[in-house]
């Protein structure tokens, strides 16, 4: 068999660890050749591939980024929900013309969609998520998620000594278009005393309310941690000037913004994203050889396993008021911006 890679969407870690656990298990395990294809679907139309062995899959397993290459899918998309039915007839070719018996598709959920589609035109598919924002569905955890927390974490760690040096409160803005999932579990880890959530919204009155009984208690100083998607009310700031301005606005107190940014996606793995890309890709590669397409590979209840694309297809993975850490947060008195 002849199985291609391709990785799109955003870089995140754990991107190289996950290529590896395919295209070693592919090789060494079922025989198989496996080809990269670089740049996302585009490679594919463009049939931009390298061929991947045993020895050049070696030594990649502690790298950020891809060795692929990634990139956002517009002229692939455009075509593939073409109703001109000579664009998706395009991608059959290019596909077929590259021999490929199944077609790895490594990314978020704009990609575990587009590998649906893929897979909706009769192609062999099989999709692997990944993204520091956890935020695909069908999956409890996606490669990524635990070394963006982790970097989070120690930022807002660091926060804390200054913080408290100059009594002041500062603001955190983490990554998280739609879902607060590395803000919650950061914002939780490094001990946030406000952690606001696009999932969750936010009442202002309730932030000024809890920073100003902080210090009326002797808490000198306040960390708030807030996830870049969160919707702002009648501002076009970014969410963590927006708050650090009204909060000293509304409250007196020194406020300072930080906004940790793409520093999050980058770098080396955590031991952890390392060994479920590596279980996932693996996963994948014995699904192949099964003929088990049209799938994606998850982690369910600390155990690998698979679900169906089109359950995946279009839908997210979002917080709600009863995730655990959320309701123990509560139980600690960390506030969430909504509930007094």
């Amino acid at each position: 068999m002849k199985i291609g890679i391709l990785t799109s969407g955003g870089d995140c870690p754990g991107i190289n660890a996950t290529i590896r656990g395919v295209g070693k298990t592919a090789i060494n395990n079922y025989g198989m050749k496996v080809i990269g294809i670089q740049n996302g679907f585009s490679g594919l139309l463009y049939k931009d591939v390298i061929d991947l062995s045993d020895a050049s899959l070696s030594g990649i397993l502690n790298l950020g980024g891809t060795i692929l290459g990634t990139a956002r899918e517009k002229v692939f998309r455009k075509k593939i929900t073409s109703p001109d039915e000579k664009d998706q007839e395009e991608i059959k070719k290019c596909y077929h013309e590259l021999g490929l018996d199944c077609l790895v598709c490594i990314g978020g959920n704009g990609t575990q969609k587009t590998t649906w589609m893929l897979s909706e035109l009769g192609l062999n598919v099989v999709g692997i998520p990944k993204t520091i924002d956890n935020d695909v569905y069908g999956t409890d955890v996606t490669f990524g998620f635990d070394t963006a927390v982790n970097i989070a974490t120690d930022a807002i760690d660091r926060l804390h000594s200054t913080a408290s040096s100059h009594r002041r409160v500062m603001v955190i803005e983490l990554m998280g278009h739609h879902a607060g999932w590395i803000t919650l579990y950061a914002g939780m880890a490094g001990g946030a005393d406000i952690i606001l959530l696009p999932e969750l919204g936010y009442n202002m009155k309730v932030i000024i309310d809890k920073i100003k009984k902080r210090m009326e208690m002797g808490k000198a100083y306040s960390i708030v941690a807030v996830a870049e998607g969160i919707e702002i009310q009648g501002s076009s700031e970014r969410p963590a000037m927006y708050f650090a301005k009204e909060i000293e606005r509304q409250t007196g107190f020194e406020t300072r913004e930080t906004v940790l940014g793409y520093i999050q996606r980058g770098g080396s793995p955590s031991p952890a994203d390392r060994n479920l890309g590596t279980l996932l890709g693996g996963h994948a590669a014995q699904l192949i050889h099964e003929g088990k397409f049209g799938r994606m590979v998850a982690q369910i209840k600390n155990k690998i396993d698979d679900v169906p694309l089109e359950e995946v297809a279009g839908k997210l993975r979002l917080v709600t008021v009863d995730t655990p850490l959320v309701q123990q947060g509560r139980r600690m008195g960390i506030s969430f911006g909504v509930w007094v």
